[in-house]
């Protein structure tokens, strides 16, 4: 089965790595290029694929590629990527529809967190929201179009049947009810500012760090990965998942609504329980270090191919947007 639960869940926990090499990291560009060729191919996909799809309604299509195409920075997709790469040493056909079948999964998560009853957000990717642009019912079908398109499209493309289901329970379990759903109820209906630690961080995991844990398993299964080496991916992606949100919660309190693509300061206008809100900004950078060399030690077994997911870790530090 797969769990995608680190063995060290402490982000507290000092990792051998010097944290002073990680505070002194300065930003590449060829690791934005390099970023920026997976992104590309990730919409060279997915639009591949939306034209295939012949047989969707033509308004609900159009709301479909509205939210998964020409946006977002591609980052699961990316990981996706990178990881099958890290394990084999090339990139496969198996990956690249990973990429997408991850991307689709999130996108619906965006459009279905956007909504009046969720998050109530009227900007996504620097565009209308789903429901601003079209309707509430129709944002509400096209994240379900995305989410079930995600795994018919693992189960028809990926070449292996068993890697196929491999694959399928990998997303379906941290996507669904006792994942990302289980991690977007805490986060709605839970205890908020006055919370504890312990709360925070099973909204993090859940919310957030189990898509991250779930798109570096799937590359590393597409790239036929060992015991060995799924499990130091997903403890890679559990780690830089988790800093991703801090870094989220960071910029909500520091970015401006241009700069991020959404809305600014929603999190304190709503009382959320977030990592500035309880331990403060300097303590949230602190633990977000911690993650990252985390993350990075977790990639140790990998030779240099794993070069982009270590280069990813400390680049997410430097998160603008």
């Amino acid at each position: 089965m797969y769990n995608s639960t680190p063995t060290e869940k402490n982000p507290d926990t000092v990792c051998p790595m010097e944290t002073e090499s990680i505070k002194k990291h300065e930003k590449s560009s060829a690791f934005k290029s390099a970023l920026a060729v997976k992104a590309a191919l990730t919409e060279r996909i997915l639009s591949e694929l939306m034209d295939n799809q012949t047989e969707i309604p033509p308004h609900l299509k159009e709301a479909m590629e509205y939210m998964i195409l020409d946006g977002g920075k591609r980052i699961r997709g990316a990981l996706a990527m990178w990881a099958c790469e890290a394990v084999s040493g090339k990139l496969n056909r198996d990956a690249e529809i990973v990429a997408a079948a991850v991307e689709m999964v999130h996108t619906y998560s965006l459009i279905h967190d956007d909504l009046p009853a969720m998050d109530d957000d009227d900007m996504r990717r620097g565009k209308p929201s789903c429901h601003k642009k079209f309707d509430e019912a129709t944002a509400i079908l096209a994240g379900d179009g995305l989410l079930t398109l995600a795994f018919e499209l693992l189960s028809i493309e990926i070449e292996n049947s068993d890697t196929a289901v491999r694959m399928i329970r990998t997303l379906s379990e941290a996507a669904g009810p006792s994942g990302m759903i289980a991690g977007q109820v805490a986060d709605m209906h839970g205890p908020h500012v006055n919370g504890s630690r312990a709360n925070l961080e099973y909204i993090h995991m859940n919310k957030t760090a189990e898509m991250f844990a779930a798109s570096a398993a799937m590359g590393a299964i597409a790239g036929h990965a060992d015991s060995r080496q799924l499990s130091a991916m997903i403890e890679y992606g559990m780690k830089i998942g988790m800093g991703f949100q801090i870094a989220d919660d960071l910029l909500d309190v520091s970015g401006s609504s241009d700069q991020l693509g959404k809305t600014a300061g929603k999190d304190a206008e709503q009382g959320k329980l977030t990592y500035p809100a309880l331990v403060g900004e300097e303590k949230s950078r602190e633990i977000f270090e911690k993650l990252t060399c985390e993350a990075v030690c977790a990639l140790q077994i990998f030779n240099s191919n794993a070069g982009p997911l270590r280069q990813l870790a400390m680049e997410l530090l430097n998160r603008t947007k």
